[in-house]
């Protein structure tokens, strides 16, 4: 249960590090027929959790990894081991790049002088000690397990022989708090009794957000099929009045969640069980339809190093916007939404509605910049709601009205039978406030064509960012293209739209083809 990783068991010796991996080995394989005689005697959701726990038995891997000695196998066998097996696989098999990958089935090492300083494994979770340390080398030892990675979310140390005090001493002298050292009771070494009690306390202020908002969490844990349905929904419409609410829900949740995880798999944990699994079955009712964060700045940094590589070939990059489809809005019978808002939870229906919304116009944005504006108008509804200013079936009515326009803007370069792209340029060229006649407006999208068919043609090839030349060569054909501009632009507007244009194409064309456009589905 919980984030199992990887595990490191530091032995004294050789010949124990052997001996600990030959017991390990029996005993696993006595669980594993004990699993398989519960199994009979299960079904259901109990059935299928120990078939997982068996697969996940039969196919974990364990070695014995130690330095090489003189005479190693007669003294090993005159202690009745036998470290050839071992010693073969230490010498044909990249034992250390396999325990490295997280998804490797190498999964537990029996080590002695090996592997304990400098070897950096982030999916470790578990030191099992069997030696004495102290000072620098503990801490270099325990220091595996402490990386973040994936769903773990912090390290455990199992101590067979008591060096606990040791451990304070060196977090004395090797910490990093005031002074150079960590103060007594002020360490990161925890044991599972204070995390319990920590986990009391965050299920307690997660259960008293809930009361204040009239949740009865021992209503919705005792109520089984459409009801518990039903009270999940009321339990989500309490909590998403607002965003604030729908954070300190998330935040809340979250910490008792990661305290839960960080005791697993101690017995201790049982007891909490059910109602860290409502908590987490509510907050994931939750994200579901709330907006995800604006990430477009950040896929143009991604792409910006992905176009930095030394790779020659194009990139084939997944459909933008993640997990969340991007919808057509035009779709959407906006009458059938509304019926079904007013008589389902509000709150829910409102909610799923600006997800959409937020993941359209985050792909929409990311095409065309100069539909900025909109995201200013979304936010501002949003901070409207917030802050009580508009009821839920107003805000509502917003959205659908936004939904529409929306959709409409998404409409324009069929309208302005342009593409995608050249509504990008033709956009810079003509807003904020450009006041032409229908003439000039044809100019400009024959300018606008123009430009993308040159640069397009010649100027963006593979690795033109990087290269001042190839830059140099862009921005000219922009300004001679842009030469072509009506007359009604100033020397001024002029020089502004041609460091527009260009600012737009170094962020969006990355060369050879490759550009916002082609990997945005």
């Amino acid at each position: 249960r919980g984030y199992m990783g990887k595990g490191m068991v530091v032995s004294i010796d050789k010949a124990t590090a052997v001996r600990m991996y030959d017991k390990v080995q029996k005993y696993w394989r006595r669980y594993l027929e004990d699993l398989k005689t519960k199994l009979a005697a299960r079904s259901g959701d109990e059935s299928d959790a120990l078939l997982d726990k068996i697969r996940y038995m039969k196919e974990t891997d364990m070695a014995v990894v130690v330095s090489q000695s003189q005479n190693e196998i007669a003294d090993m066998k005159k202690r009745g081991l036998d470290i050839k097996p071992h010693r073969k696989r230490i010498v044909k098999e990249n034992l250390d790049e396999k325990f490295k990958d997280a998804d490797d089935h190498l999964r537990i090492v029996f080590v002695c002088a090996m592997w304990m300083t400098g070897f950096d494994v982030p999916s470790c979770s578990t030191i099992y000690l069997d030696k004495p340390m102290k000072n620098h080398t503990l801490m270099q030892t325990i220091a595996r397990a402490n990386r973040v990675f994936g769903e773990k979310v912090n390290g455990t140390i199992v101590d067979y022989i008591g060096i606990f005090r040791n451990l304070q001493k060196a977090l004395a002298i090797y910490g990093t708090g005031a002074g150079g050292g960590i103060r007594e009771g002020d360490t990161p070494i925890k044991p599972k009794e204070a995390l319990v009690d920590e986990l009391r306390k965050a299920i307690d202020e997660v259960k008293a957000f809930c009361v204040e908002r009239g949740i009865e969490l021992g209503e919705v844990q005792k109520a089984e099929g459409f009801r518990r349905i039903k009270l999940l929904d009321d339990a989500v419409e309490a909590i998403i009045v607002n965003d604030e609410s729908k954070r300190r829900y998330l935040l809340l949740a979250s910490n008792a969640n990661k305290l839960y995880r960080a005791i697993l798999p101690d017995p201790k944990a049982n007891e909490f069980q059910s109602i860290c699994a409502l908590f987490n079955v509510m907050a994931g009712k939750i994200r579901s339809f709330t907006p995800e964060a604006d990430i477009s700045e950040v896929m143009a940094e991604v792409e910006k190093l992905l176009d930095e590589s030394v790779v020659a070939k194009g990139y084939v990059i997944g459909e933008w916007g993640g997990k969340h489809k991007i919808v057509d809005l035009s779709k959407i019978d906006f009458e059938a939404l509304r019926e079904k808002f007013e008589k389902s939870r509000k709150r829910i229906e409102a909610e799923r509605l600006r997800g959409l919304l937020n993941s359209k116009l985050a792909k929409m944005v990311r095409l065309n910049k100069s539909r900025l504006n909109y995201i200013e108008r979304f936010q501002q509804m949003i901070d409207e709601y917030n802050a009580g200013a508009i009821s839920i079936d107003e805000f509502f009515k917003r959205l659908v009205e936004f939904a529409k326009e929306l959709s409409q803007e998404e409409k324009r370069s069929i309208s302005e039978q342009l593409s995608e792209e050249e509504l990008a340029i033709f956009d810079l060229l003509m807003k904020p406030d450009m006041k032409l006649t229908n003439k000039e407006k044809k100019q400009v999208k024959k300018v606008a064509h123009e430009l993308l068919e040159t640069l397009k043609k010649e100027k963006l090839v593979l690795d033109w960012r990087k290269r001042q030349q190839s830059r140099a060569a862009v921005q000219l054909s922009i300004e001679y293209v842009l030469e072509g501009l009506p007359p009604s632009y100033s020397k001024d507007t002029y020089k502004q739209k041609c460091d527009l244009v260009y600012q737009h194409v170094f962020e969006s064309y990355y060369g050879e083809g490759r550009s916002i456009y082609s990997t945005a589905g």
